[in-house]
């Protein structure tokens, strides 16, 4: 069942996720170039992902209709975002890109995520289409990050277990709303 997360839900932190807010702070205030933001940031999740005091019971709680998403802290600068995602099984989002760089790093379970290339439209009567580029599979404690262009995807939990993970968006996401910059429905390859 693919569908859309619910509103975003109030934070309150633990000691180890106020440890984790001030490294990614640090790791983001460098002011580096996306790509590399992005890399540091995951140097700083990753020790935390899977630790039982990193969460608050609420912050793990999950919706039975799409998957859930809890804003954990949005920094006052707008420089950064951190959200955590509960999936049941089969719960997963539709084909998306977005509005800037992103780290994931899986806390519980494990995550299945389909990457595409848009092809365009080649004016002779072709229509766009995506062609899937590879198909991952992260588990817990595995971390992983990506820049615009090139970050179409598709994520999902094929497992039978809930599965968790810790999102990092360089960007405002309690004004924005989402980090979805466009969705995808085209014709896809594969």
């Amino acid at each position: 069942m693919t569908t859309s997360p619910t509103a975003f839900t109030a934070a309150r932190t633990t000691a180890r996720l106020d440890a984790l807010i001030d490294g990614v702070r640090e790791a983001v205030g460098r002011g580096l170039p996306p790509d590399l933001t992005a890399h540091l940031v995951g140097e700083r999740l990753a020790p935390h992902l899977g630790a039982d005091d990193l969460l608050t019971p609420e912050q793990c709680e999950s919706d039975p209709e799409r998957y859930r998403q809890h804003l954990l802290h949005a920094e006052h600068d707008g420089s950064f975002s951190l959200v955590a995602l509960v999936w049941l099984p089969g719960q997963g989002t539709v084909v998306h890109d977005h509005v800037a760089w992103c780290t994931t790093g899986v806390h519980r379970g494990e995550e299945h995520e389909r990457r595409y290339r848009l092809v365009p439209a080649d004016g002779h009567g072709s229509t766009a289409r995506l062609v899937a580029t590879a198909d991952a599979v992260a588990r817990q404690g595995e971390v992983c990050g990506f820049a615009p262009p090139g970050d179409i995807h598709r994520v999902r939990n094929a497992g039978s277990a809930t599965a968790m993970s810790l999102h990092v968006y360089g960007a405002d996401i309690s004004r924005l709303g989402t980090s979805v910059r466009r969705v995808y429905d085209l014709p896809a390859d594969r």
